[in-house]
């Protein structure tokens, strides 16, 4: 059966739109680009598992545990730089490649300067030393040609001599030590990092980062763009040993660590411990040390490792193809969408596979690009056909109702049960209970019309907090709210969201009572917070049915409401305070006793934190 002109125009149209929303993407656009980002770093991430890091890179690890061990020796952080020293003397007597120190010294210590002279002396020597720079988004620009060329500043043809830049230097150190190059984080518009410098340009001037003046003094290859893009290795497959377990070997008379492990390393210092700062966003984790991006990269350098990327141009060709068949396959009038689907699905499957695959050869193919317009296209296309089978149901039910009844010619066409809603089910949940106070003196002040238009107005306020927070909306009990959160949808943070929302509820309070001015000196809530399990869903008669909770927990968190009288606006459970965690400062108000237990319940008055 050959298809009619019309379907194959409705078809044609998508492709035209998708093929031009490819070449505007392509272009320069961007639009989906994101869809090979985050779909190359799944891969990335998958690939790591079998790609492990070098063994000739060292990451000396300034982690929590070295602060704490060091605390009594060292005192806080920042240590004194006689600490470095010490450690770098005895390092050296190793032999290592190369010591590169993660580390900013860019104050000198006005308090301890015999540290600071102790620690000049220790760089000297014959393994080199490697400090970082950083460029700075402001402040006093320096001159460059006034900058030593071991800092991997270098001056190319044409370069300006009054050139001069922002920059964190290594100050409280001798000008002779510094040798190293920039560190900054090098991130995508996703504020991800993929990529690192390998140098920036000023007016001539080119600022190499510090694994690329690595390269140039060791002689490594190093790519011809301006950055690379990182081969990731597995996580925790650089050699990592904890900064206070060496230190503290080192001073032992009877040495437990090997007495050359680190010769022809390069040793890397930084620091990993949370506090410190030094975690950044990486296709690998969220929190990925700094340490242990410029370890990558120094590796990357070091092993000709780096990745390759297939140009977003050659993009094209496979999207076209991949659009031309599915709209070949959806003009055919005896087309099986399920079918198509499943071809694109296995295909789909197969192009990441091969992309995958490609990484263990250093390339790295943005195959998901054409897979999302081919998948665009499928499920426009898909939608397209189905809005043409509905008309052509429509077009039956009016034939068929001239014979028949309309509600049994609908069922006859459309086919399929009415949908259900879920059966009640016990589900852990977070109950808030807000009641109004001073509201029977505002009442009797007051004609029924205005205070029923104040609390509507109040409660569109406080439901449309409730909303903003993801809370569920049970039902007004007089002039009273109570809501859940932690169902109908799964929130692992419903505590915190309840408890958010309270606050919020709070702010809106005091916007209203300024509002109302006079009339609302004496208007004022009580807010009560529990959590626990309940029994959550549509409950009722045949008639009527309300989507609800029920259990002890709601009439804990009731109770708990009637308890804030005279103690403050909110207050919550030790259920509910134990599950917020250290999200909020609470004020224990210690056990209050409620009706209907035995027991006195602890609670607590939750505050935003404050630093």
């Amino acid at each position: 059966m050959s298809p009619s002109p019309a379907r194959t125009s409705r078809f044609s149209y998508a492709l035209f739109a998708l093929l031009l929303l490819a070449l505007l993407d392509i272009a320069g656009l961007g639009w989906l680009e994101s869809a090979d980002r985050l779909g190359g770093d799944l891969l990335l991430r998958l690939h790591a598992r079998h790609h492990p890091a070098p063994d000739n890179i060292v990451l000396l690890d300034i982690d929590q545990k070295s602060l704490e061990n060091l605390q009594a020796e060292a005192g806080a952080w920042p240590w004194p730089r006689a600490i470095h020293g010490e450690l770098l003397a005895a390092v050296r007597q190793q032999q290592p490649q190369a010591i590169v120190l993660d580390l900013l010294f860019n104050e000198v210590d006005r308090f301890r300067p015999d540290s600071d002279a102790f620690f000049n002396q220790q760089l000297a020597g014959p393994t080199p030393v490697y400090l970082p720079i950083a460029r700075l988004p402001d402040g006093q620009p320096l001159p460059l040609r006034q900058l030593p060329a071991t800092l991997g500043i270098v001056a190319g043809k044409g370069a300006a001599n009054d050139a001069a830049l922002p920059l964190l230097l290594p100050q409280a150190l001798e000008p002779q030590h510094w040798r190293g190059g920039l560190i900054n984080f090098l991130e995508d518009e996703d504020s991800i990092g993929r990529r690192y410098w390998l140098y920036q340009s000023q007016a001539g001037w080119r600022l190499y980062s510090l694994p690329a003046q690595m390269a140039r003094d060791f002689g490594w290859a190093l790519p011809a763009a301006d950055n690379m893009t990182l081969h990731w290795y597995r996580r925790g497959s650089f050699q990592h040993i904890s900064y206070g377990d060496l230190f503290q070997d080192l001073g032992r008379e009877q040495r437990q660590r090997p007495a050359n492990e680190l010769r022809g390393k390069i040793l890397i210092v930084g620091t990993s411990a949370p506090g410190l700062h030094d975690l950044r966003l990486t296709p690998m984790s969220a929190t990925h040390s700094g340490a242990e991006i410029l370890a990558t990269a120094i590796a990357n350098l070091q092993q000709a490792d780096s990745l390759q990327p297939l140009p977003r141009s050659s993009l094209l060709p496979l999207s076209l193809l991949l659009l031309l068949l599915l709209w070949q396959r959806f003009s055919q009038a005896d087309h099986s969408i399920s079918r198509t689907g499943l071809s694109l699905f296995l295909l789909s499957i197969a192009g990441v596979a091969g992309a995958l695959l490609a990484l263990r050869w250093q390339r790295q193919i943005p195959v998901f690009t054409p897979l999302l317009l081919a998948w665009l296209y499928f499920w426009l296309a898909a939608l397209l056909a189905y809005l043409a089978e509905r008309q052509r149901r429509e077009q039956a039910v009016q034939l068929f109702s001239r014979f028949l009844d309309a509600r049994v010619v609908d069922n006859l066409v459309r086919s399929g049960d009415a949908e259900q809603w879920q059966a009640s089910q016990s589900r852990p949940v977070t109950v808030l209970f807000s009641d109004i106070r001073g509201f029977t003196s505002l009442s009797e002040s007051a004609p029924p019309e205005q205070i029923v238009d104040l609390l509507n107005r109040y409660f569109s306020r406080q439901v449309a907090v409730i909303f903003r927070h993801g809370g569920t909306l049970d039902k007004f009990i007089g002039d009273a709210i109570m809501a859940f959160w932690g169902a109908p949808t799964d929130d692992a943070r419903h505590a915190i969201h309840a408890v958010d929302a309270a606050l919020d509820m709070v702010d809106e309070l005091m916007a209203f009572r300024s509002e109302l001015g006079q009339a609302g000196a004496h208007f004022d809530v009580g807010i009560g917070l529990h959590s626990g399990p309940a029994v959550v869903g549509l409950i009722g008669s045949s008639q009527r049915l309300d989507y609800t909770a029920i259990g002890d927990t709601v009439n804990l968190a009731s109770r708990i409401e009637g308890q804030t009288k005279g103690v403050a606006r909110i207050l919550v459970s030790q259920a509910t305070r134990e599950l917020c965690s250290d999200q909020f400062e609470f004020t224990d108000h210690g056990l209050h006793h409620v009706k209907g237990r035995e027991q006195g319940v602890r609670l607590f008055e939750p505050k935003r934190r404050t630093h």
